[in-house]
């Protein structure tokens, strides 16, 4: 079992995720044997990651320590920082503790998996605590583009880490919702807090975020305006936009139509715990949409960071069962795309913009704000938490470094903040904090199907970028090892290295080279085998193609072997099977060829 390189009077904090990127949130406090995960969240891939869904943390460490683990503390329902429950319960059964929104998409989440009934859940609230033998756990109330955002404080013997989750000040909530409990963070910060791990998302905006009031008051101007149909697209999970977006379609007598799982599984959560107020009679069957004028609808969809499968981008590429973009359509994009997804959301922008809908987006049209704090944002924070020694959190590595300038204007010396790395441990005492250790085991896993077991490494990655950028070749033969005979073939297959029909000199110089190439294991090995023969393919192959196009793809070779165990310990000259090849005039050597 792995155990961390500090005293035992000494409290360690580590991320397994969430330092350096943002994404797959998941931090530890652990004292002697007891472990509080805070957060269990995913990383959505970047292109380059090619068929994979989700990038998860490693988790051996905890598996091993698992005993230790007290449970799973949840900050709010985002993927970042709930997309990873189901392949961590794989692994480890802990109680998992969560606010009602969050708890309600996590219900779902296991549901789907299989993985409900034997979960252990407890909904919390801002003001209950959860006591352990030597740690024990209290919350208080944040806001954020989600309902039921909490910050985190572990109590223990040295003193109290505190972890705020994503987070702003937002003094005008929408729907009467309650504001920033800021009594309860500044009885902490009098109290004493050992260490506040905070986040970083936005921390290079020298900005006060503004409020989700200011979205919703120019949600209804666009609204009122618009005259034909409206397709609203946003973060299922953003609840807050959802409500503004419906009670406006609401106000002008629209009908609402819901498109996409995460959608519909977002407003019913909403719905049930009164934070979306949509009245039964003006929800409509997607089935039924037709049946209304176009200035009579608004959809609601997934789809708003141009995901292919989505539902925006099934509309748009008339793919839908239900519904295409029709002349007159107004598309409201009510989110700014997350990065590594921009590409993807202008193709899509565009995709709308030629099926002859006018689409509104962007900061440019006062129709989205963040949920993360600017610099203003988080220097309150730290003025109310006054914390003794401060960690950077949820961001990449310039915006922790800009974060920590921060906190030194606020009061806390430079030398008290550290810029961690997931894995880097920091061992705390009342009055000491130092990297005492870095667990090597937690990195990035590769998830590209439902279970934390189909997952894949990073030499399938380096070859399905080789196979996007280079393509790959197929050399298909059928070989008798009796006669020593190429019985048919051998046949050359490209897929995304060169155009076939307009490739034919290539083609039949590849055939040339895998013929000889077959020969000549026939003639230089003692025991011919399948592996010998693939070997001899790929490596004259490889040369060929690289000599001819500069390129590198894939070689597959698909040799079919007739009669394995017929031929002989030691293989004759077989000059009869050659004299035979040669009569074959298309498969003729090269004078080039024959010249080696």
């Amino acid at each position: 079992m792995t155990k961390l390189n500090i005293k035992n009077n000494e409290v360690a904090f580590y991320a397994v995720g969430g330092l350096g990127e943002i994404g797959k949130n998941m931090y530890c406090v652990q004292f002697q044997d007891e472990i509080v995960i805070i957060d269990c969240g995913v990383l959505f891939p970047e292109d380059e990651l090619l068929g994979v869904d989700y990038v998860i943390q490693n988790y051996d460490y905890l598996v091993e320590n698992k005993e230790k683990i007290k449970g799973i503390f949840i900050t709010h329902g985002h993927e970042d920082h709930i997309g990873g429950l189901p392949f961590f319960l794989q692994k480890v059964n802990v109680p998992i503790y969560a606010g009602p929104f969050a708890m309600s998409l996590i219900r779902g989440k296991l549901d789907e998996k299989h993985l409900l009934r034997d979960a252990e859940l407890h909904e919390i609230n801002e003001f209950d605590t959860v006591h352990f033998k030597k740690l024990w756990v209290s919350f208080f109330r944040t806001t954020h583009s989600i309902p039921d955002t909490l910050g985190v404080a572990v109590h223990t013997p040295q003193g109290t880490i505190v972890q705020t989750g994503d987070f702003k000040f937002d003094l005008t909530p929408v729907g009467h919702l309650p504001a920033p409990n800021f009594q309860q963070m500044a009885k902490l910060g009098e109290e004493g807090v050992l260490l506040l791990t905070s986040d970083s998302t936005n921390a290079e905006r020298p900005e006060f975020t503004k409020s989700e009031r200011w979205v919703d008051i120019h949600i209804r101007r666009i609204f009122e305006r618009i005259k034909g149909r409206i397709i609203f697209a946003s973060f299922a999970s953003n609840v807050y936009r959802l409500r503004e977006a419906s009670d406006a379609a609401i106000k002008q007598g629209r009908k609402i139509a819901v498109f996409g799982r995460s959608m519909e599984n977002a407003i019913a959560a909403g719905q049930a715990l009164g934070y979306l107020k949509i009245p039964e009679e003006s929800l409509i069957d997607p089935n039924e949409i037709n049946k209304y004028a176009p200035e009579d609808v608004m959809i609601m969809c997934t789809g708003s960071q141009g995901e292919p499968m989505a539902a925006l981008s099934r509309i748009a590429n008339g793919t839908h069962r239900q519904i295409s973009i029709q002349p007159g359509d107004t598309v409201v994009f009510s989110s700014n795309p997350i990065p590594g997804n921009t590409t993807s959301v202008n193709a899509l922008i565009n995709k709308l913009e030629e099926g002859g809908a006018e689409v509104i987006h962007g900061y440019v049209n006062n129709i989205h704000t963040s949920g993360h704090g600017g610099q203003v944002d988080e220097e309150l924070m730290l003025r109310l938490m006054k914390p003794k020694f401060f960690a950077p959190v949820h961001g990449e590595y310039r915006m922790q470094k800009i974060h920590t300038k921060l906190a030194e204007l606020t009061g806390v010396p430079r030398e008290n903040s550290f810029i961690l790395a997931n894995g880097d441990v920091l061992a705390l005492t009342k009055d000491t904090c130092r990297i005492a250790d870095h667990i090597d085991s937690m990195g990035d896993v590769y998830i590209d199907g439902r279970d934390v077991d189909d997952s894949v490494g990073s030499p399938e990655i380096r070859e399905r970028r080789l196979l996007s950028e280079e393509g790959v070749v197929t050399a298909i033969a059928v070989v008798d090892l009796k006669d020593y005979q190429i019985v048919a073939g051998p046949d050359i297959v490209s897929r995304g290295f060169v155009y076939m029909h307009e490739s034919q000199e290539l083609i039949k110089a590849a055939n040339h080279e895998v013929f000889w190439a077959i020969l000549n294991t026939f003639k230089n090995h003692k025991k011919v085998d399948r592996r010998a023969i693939n070997r001899t393919i790929v490596s004259r192959l490889q040369r060929l193609l690289y000599e001819r196009t500069g390129r590198r793809p894939v070689i597959i070779p698909m040799v079919t072997i007739l009669n394995a165990d017929a031929q002989p310990a030691e293989n004759p000259a077989n000059e009869k099977a050659k004299e035979n090849h040669r009569h074959r005039n298309h498969h003729k050597r090269p004078a080039k060829a024959e010249a080696k």
